[in-house]
């Protein structure tokens, strides 16, 4: 991996972007996006993750955060972790899911390519993490990441989209629990 995409400075603000395997969609149903929102509400109540910007996408998502506690590497390595467990069981428990069984065996074939996982992989590994380091790169960021669900066409409108903090910078509540940039 490239030095440009590690997390240099501990008390930084950095977005990242991560996508399942394959780049599968996996955000189709609404149980998968409230694990996903449920642990970033987590890791921003307990874990001390400062959350500025999210969007979760049907493969993939976006986040602009920073760790309180100085560790993002671990924070979103924390993160990944148990939602890629979660994630994996609900899959795999959902009779309703009818890609059930080809996403289980995507997972253990990616997983079967990795030498650091052992039976499923949901993430792919690299998050690729930019630093944040002004207001300007920030808000293009921010724009960028509230823009994604327009420009795949599924809302007219940013705040539109359920699954974003786009609707907190509207001035309407959202999911998760966030600090608004200036």
């Amino acid at each position: 991996m490239s030095r440009k995409y590690k997390f240099h400075n501990p008390e930084g603000i950095y977005f990242v972007s991560f996508a399942t395997i394959n780049w599968i969609d996996v955000f189709i149903r609404e149980e998968y996006f409230v694990i996903v929102t449920d642990r970033l509400n987590y890791c921003s109540d307990h874990l001390g993750m400062e959350i500025f910007c999210w969007c979760i996408m049907p493969s993939h998502i976006h986040l602009i955060f920073s760790a309180t506690k100085g560790n993002p590497d671990q924070m979103l390595g924390r993160f990944k972790e148990y939602t890629s467990k979660q994630l994996s069981k609900a899959i795999a428990g959902n009779i309703g899911e009818s890609r059930r069984a080809w996403i289980m065996w995507m997972q253990r074939r990616a997983a079967s390519k990795n030498s650091s996982v052992s039976d499923k992989q949901f993430w792919q590994h690299h998050n690729k993490p930019i630093e944040l380091w002004s207001a300007a790169i920030l808000g293009q960021k921010v724009r960028y990441i509230h823009e994604n669900p327009v420009k795949a066409g599924f809302v007219v409108q940013a705040y539109h989209w359920k699954y974003s903090s786009a609707a907190d910078y509207a001035g309407r509540p959202g999911l998760v629990k966030i600090t608004i940039t200036a």
